[in-house]
């Protein structure tokens, strides 16, 4: 009963906790509610919180706290606290809890949370400390244990995942910004260390007659051996532990029969590779071949017949630790058995590679050099027999390699066998391969072994990256003897200071201004503090301009928190501000579909479809700009390079055209209408996507809006914008298309009762008349021609200057093209 009510007053406490920092805005309650949580994991003994109740957080309510604080990671409240106090309460729920769940929350909100971001910094800072405190060895050790909460079979699978798989997923979350822990070469030989430490604590633990269990451990071992081979730094120290000390031998026997059987290979090939010498390849793994069967086969038939990638030290390694004891040299006998079949084998002559013959041929001589005079005995028939089928099958190759390699393979067994005191001799080319051969006969002696302390250097090499940190304060302390043997040398000097003219300083915020876009839209999304939105709004403009590719995923979301943000703070320049940002991305990621969608969508105020407008413009504005190849040659080369032929002679041009060019240049004209000098840009491939969708829905009358209707000021600033997109899309292939469909929908409101409404109308026709081609005009609208002369003719009667202006305008525009037509 007493339990029941603690884990109720757990459960309150935390939910308690939970609902404070979902809610609170004071700084002090914040810290209070962290302090509580921390409390839990605080195993002290002048704690007040009892082991019972540290146990129920630590089972029920832990990781679910931990997701909790991730999922708020953008918390306004997190930003009242100071970075020691993020780092003492926020980081230390992280860090001082059980690492198992800890790993787990870790690593599924690297992988959930999006990239690149601040919160995902912080996280990637966390597990950066949390590899660096230790925190996998007392992870490890746990399990050892047997210390932390019963789970299931998936959850361990889970946990081994993540742990060994971490290098993988923080590169793909990370990608170029990946920290130097999480790479495979540094990330391995530290969780490789880590299990130097349980296994040397465990050996103490079994001395001190207290059970452990390696089964967390060699399944670690084994799935790391799959993705990096971490017996660089395991086997030297292995080799080291073993070689006088019993208990260390039976805990790394304990740990290899633990490895499960689909990563044992990976373990074995890893360990032989790294091992150096028979002795302490049986020292690890005791009588591991004759236990299992798996291990059996990998070290008796895979690594000598099916593969040959090895050297010949491997080789050396493996059949000498068959050879070593008693019950495993039986082993050996079958391996030599094996060896003989496959060497003298003809198929296996004419179709192995010949690097796997050689392969075979190492392992049968070493093999043979290992044999007693009493096994040589026995075994003589059957390698007399092997000699002779193989050196026929060899000999009879045409390969000059194969025919040497059954030569020298049959010199060295009949020397080893010595028949009637006769040995074969051959006569051939000694090179390499050869002699390598022959010197496998002759096993290496103990001096001429590697020997172990030379690859014992790694605990140093982290120590002595540590020295240097230690002299800074020497030196520092030395600077400030110097400085201080004559204090009184300098006294005067601050009266001949310049004061710094301070008056063009600002105030610093305390608060950092955003460095990706994601935060920015969080901040517009759930942050209510003012200072965080302001400086979201004035960095998002760079950020879009800087991070294009960050912005083409989040534009249409941005765009659509842009158009309905308020100024709830009364931020100054907050209209300039937000219209620049969304003129940034309609710029960068064109979100012109959704701006043009959303001008006829219900639900929208007069302001906000006004605008879409004004973003429309300025971004077409931008897009016209002429498109400057600083790379390619200037203008007036290229117009030499066009116009100037290669010889004088051979110029094409006809003298009545020369003659018309100099009348031409020569000639004053008061105005060119439609005449431009046509310029690649942005705008002209999309202005069809800013113009058509305005006409789209027009006439279909909204609860809301009624643009036929009373909606008289978006009716005149649309046909505005139609005539500055017309406008700006001049020499466009599109520009005669938008011409006649803009001339089409103001006809219908040409005698609209609103002023603004037909002066828009005149601004369209004049754009129409500047913007199309001059042979479109006659062409494309041959009829509204006489119409619009008929119309403005009528406006002109009492009107003012500007449509005189326009009238005048047309009347040049139609005698160009009668005359252009005759």
């Amino acid at each position: 009963r007493d339990q029941a009510v603690s884990n109720v007053e757990v459960r309150l406490s935390v939910g308690q906790c939970v609902r404070t920092l979902t809610t609170s805005k004071e700084k002090e309650e914040v810290t209070k509610t962290l302090h509580t949580l921390t409390s839990y994991l605080d195993d002290r003994p002048q704690s007040t919180i009892t082991s019972a109740q540290r146990a129920e957080f630590s089972r029920a309510h832990y990781t679910r706290t931990l997701q909790f604080l991730i999922s708020n990671i953008n918390a306004d409240w997190l930003q009242l606290l100071t970075v020691a106090q993020c780092t003492e309460l926020w980081d230390g729920l992280f860090l001082r809890g059980p690492p198992d769940q800890s790993l787990l929350v870790l690593m599924d909100g690297i992988s959930s949370m999006s990239s690149p971001s601040a919160g995902l910094d912080r996280l990637v800072s966390i597990l950066e400390r949390f590899l660096q405190s230790g925190r996998l060895t007392v992870l490890l050790w746990t399990r050892c244990q047997g210390t932390g909460p019963s789970d299931s079979p998936q959850l361990r699978e889970t946990l081994l995942s993540r742990l060994v798989a971490l290098p993988d997923l923080t590169a793909n979350q990370l990608h170029h910004h990946n920290k130097t822990i999480f790479l495979p070469q540094q990330y391995y030989p530290l969780l490789a260390r880590d299990m130097l430490t349980v296994l040397e604590r465990t050996c103490q633990a079994l001395r001190g007659l207290k059970d452990c269990s390696l089964t967390f451990v060699a399944q670690a071992l084994g799935k790391a051996c799959v993705q990096g081979h971490i017996f660089g730094v395991l086997a030297p120290h292995l080799s080291c532990c073993t070689l006088s000390d019993m208990v260390w031998q039976r805990v790394c026997w304990k740990l290899l029969e633990n490895v499960p059987e689909r990563w044992l290979e990976s373990v074995l090939t890893g360990m032989v590779q790294a091992v150096t010498r028979p002795d302490a390849l049986s020292r690890i793994m005791g009588n591991l071949v004759l236990k299992n069967k798996k291990a059996q086969f990998v070290i008796t038939h895979k690594l000598l017949l099916l593969q040959y990638k090895y050297e010949t030290r491997v080789l050396s390694i493996l059949l000498g630790h068959l050879a070593q004891d008693r019950e495993r040299r039986p082993l050996l006998i079958q391996v030599l058995r094996s060896l003989c079949q496959a060497w003298a084998n003809p198929s296996a002559v004419r179709h192995t590679p010949l690097e796997q013959q050689l392969y075979v041929s190492r392992a049968l001589l070493l093999c043979v050099g290992l044999l007693s005079d009493a096994e040589l005995q026995e075994l003589r028939s059957e390698l007399l027999q092997c000699m002779l089928g193989g050196m026929q099958s060899h000999l009879d190759s045409s390969v000059v390699r194969v025919r040497r390699m059954g030569m020298v393979v049959g010199e060295c067994l009949s020397s080893r066998m010595d028949v009637n005191g006769a040995k074969l001799k051959f006569e051939y080319e000694h090179d390499e391969e050869t002699e390598e051969l022959l010197s496998l006969m002759t096993p290496l002696s103990e001096e001429e072994a590697e020997p172990l302390d030379d690859r014992l250097d790694l605990p140093q090499d982290v120590k002595g990256k540590t020295v240097p940190s230690q002299a800074v304060p020497s030196q520092a302390a030395s600077v400030a003897q110097k400085s201080g043997a004559d204090p009184d040398s300098e006294l005067d000097s601050d009266d001949e200071l310049t004061p710094y003219d301070m008056s063009a300083d600002q105030e610093m915020s305390q608060a950092a201004p955003p460095r990706y876009l994601r935060d920015c839209l969080e901040a517009f999304l759930s942050s209510e503090d003012p200072v965080r939105v302001d400086l979201s709004l004035r960095a998002i403009e760079g950020l879009v301009r800087k991070n294009t590719s960050t912005a083409r995923e989040v534009s249409v979301e941005l765009s659509k928190v842009l158009l309905h943000m308020e100024d709830r703070y009364n931020t100054v320049g907050f209209l300039s501000l937000r219209q620049a940002a969304m003129v940034a991305l309609t710029v960068t990621d064109s979100v012109t579909e959704y701006l043009t969608t959303e001008f006829y969508s219900m639900n929208y105020s007069i302001r906000q479809r006004l605008d879409i407008l004004e973003v429309l413009i300025m971004s077409a504005q931008e897009l016209s700009q002429p498109i400057t190849d600083k790379g390619g040659p200037s203008k007036a080369i290229q117009r030499v390079t066009m116009n100037t032929p290669l010889y004088p002679g051979d110029d094409p041009i006809h003298w009545r055209q020369v003659v018309e060019r100099r009348i031409q240049s020569k000639t004053k004209r008061l105005s060119k209408v439609g005449c431009t000098t046509p310029t690649p840009n942005r705008y002209a491939p999309v202005a069809g996507h800013f113009f058509f969708p305005l006409l789209r829905n027009y006439d279909r009358p909204q609860v809301t809006f009624d643009l036929l209707g009373g909606d008289h000021l978006v009716l005149g600033r649309l046909i505005h914008t139609l005539g500055l997109l017309l406008h700006l899309a001049v020499n466009a292939p599109v520009a005669t298309q938008m011409g006649r469909a803009l001339l089409d929908f103001v006809w219908a409101v040409r005698y609209h009762v609103d002023q603004m409404v037909r002066r828009g109308v005149l601004f369209a026709v004049c754009s129409v008349f500047l913007s199309m081609p001059s042979q479109s005009l006659l062409v494309e609208l041959s009829d509204q021609l006489f119409e619009t002369r008929a119309w403005l003719a009528g406006e002109n009667t009492g009107q003012n200057n500007k449509v005189k202006s326009l009238m005048l305008l047309y009347t040049r525009v139609e005698t160009r093209l009668l005359s252009q037509h005759t």
